[in-house]
């Protein structure tokens, strides 16, 4: 069983929104912190944000005006709201897990990618 599966990635114009969900099949919202990467060809892994406890959120600077991170911990869902995209979100879209008081995030999504087109 993979423990986390995003959806809702594909192709979308400049300026457009996109919703991403990332489900996890194990690891309650409880017991963890639920966090959204994003890795685009030939860069780094990106740290865009987290949600813990499914409510209480934190930003990267560089897509905080952006970018909503929400979660329905009933159903162990998390989501992504991007907005106002441009072609330099286009990534491959990651969801993690850490649990609480840990540092690494030890379980990864697939990934989702989103292209972005001028």
């Amino acid at each position: 069983q993979v423990p986390l599966v995003e959806s809702g990635g594909g192709l979308v114009q400049a300026g457009g929104s996109m919703r991403l969900s990332c489900t996890s099949s194990g690891r309650t919202f409880s017991t963890s912190v639920m966090a959204w990467f994003r890795q685009a060809p030939g860069k780094d892994r990106e740290f865009l944000g987290q949600i813990i406890w499914g409510t209480h959120t934190y930003y990267a600077d560089a897509v905080k005006d952006r970018f909503t991170i929400s979660a329905l911990a009933a159903k162990n869902t998390m989501f992504l709201q991007m907005n106002n995209l441009t072609p330099e979100d286009t990534a491959v879209y990651y969801c993690a897990s850490r649990l609480m008081g840990t540092s690494d995030y030890d379980l990864w999504g697939q990934g989702t990618q989103v292209t972005v087109a001028s």
